[in-house]
């Protein structure tokens, strides 16, 4: 079983309209289930990228939504909430923090995600460098809040070891478009595994990346489990026993 946590729907705004490949890519790498976001509503328009994504969740069951937030649009954000998180086909957030211009440490960054914490799920945020420590400061901040770091930093993984000791409540995704050797690896040995997800940024990413990444890193047979689905059946709360 095989759960993927940061995945997309949609074309992308480089002329890559690759929406139609997403299943055919999650059969090629044995993904079971993947948790999207529809590309319109991360780059251009949330409310309209949401709704595309309903209408696509209602025809594959092996896809979960991420309801898409624009914390310079916070009204509408709460009407998105109401309207899809009831259907059970949505699952959570994602916040990308350069596209909306919304930095972790940014006022409006801090409202959107104590509307997600009000509405019970968690949320995935794009991270890069140091803003993963801002992002723990901020779950720290928000109680019931429950965070996904999206790349865990990247280039600032090390960083991402001290937001994860930080908050509990903070988990790491580790796509990234490089594979700097070792860097699975040393996040799994000083990070509780429990809060360790797999994702791989696919269709922007092709997945070979993360698995290469994730094998390299030779986890132990119950952790390599928990990474792949079980954390995040968990934290997703989804009905899924094997």
């Amino acid at each position: 079983m095989i759960i993927d946590v940061h995945a997309h729907w949609g074309p992308w705004f480089f002329t890559m309209d690759v929406a139609g490949a997403s299943l055919a890519t999650m059969d090629r790498y044995g993904i079971d289930r993947a948790v999207v976001s529809h590309t319109e509503a991360v780059i251009y328009d949330a409310a309209a990228g949401n709704r595309a994504l309903a209408r696509v969740l209602e025809e594959h069951d092996r896809l979960l939504g991420y309801v898409t937030v624009n914390p310079r649009r916070l009204d509408e954000a709460a009407r998105d909430l109401d309207a899809y998180l009831p259907t059970g086909r949505f699952v959570g957030v994602k916040i990308h923090t350069d596209y909306t211009g919304s930095p972790v440490t940014s006022a409006r960054l801090r409202d959107a995600l104590a509307l997600v914490a009000e509405a019970g799920c968690p949320a995935l945020v794009h991270t890069w460098g140091t803003s993963v420590l801002d992002l723990a400061q901020v779950c720290l901040d928000t109680p019931d809040l429950r965070v996904i770091a999206g790349h865990m930093g990247a280039d600032g993984f090390r960083y991402a070891i001290e937001a994860a000791a930080a908050c509990d409540r903070l988990y790491l995704e580790p796509c990234w478009s490089h594979a700097p050797a070792g860097r699975i690896a040393e996040v799994a040995a000083a990070v509780d595994g429990r809060r360790l997800l797999f994702g791989t940024d696919a269709t922007l990413i092709d997945p070979s990346s993360a698995f290469g990444a994730v094998a390299a890193a030779g986890l132990a047979p119950d952790l390599a489990e928990r990474v792949a689905w079980r954390n995040a059946a968990e934290l997703f709360r989804l009905d899924i026993t094997d």
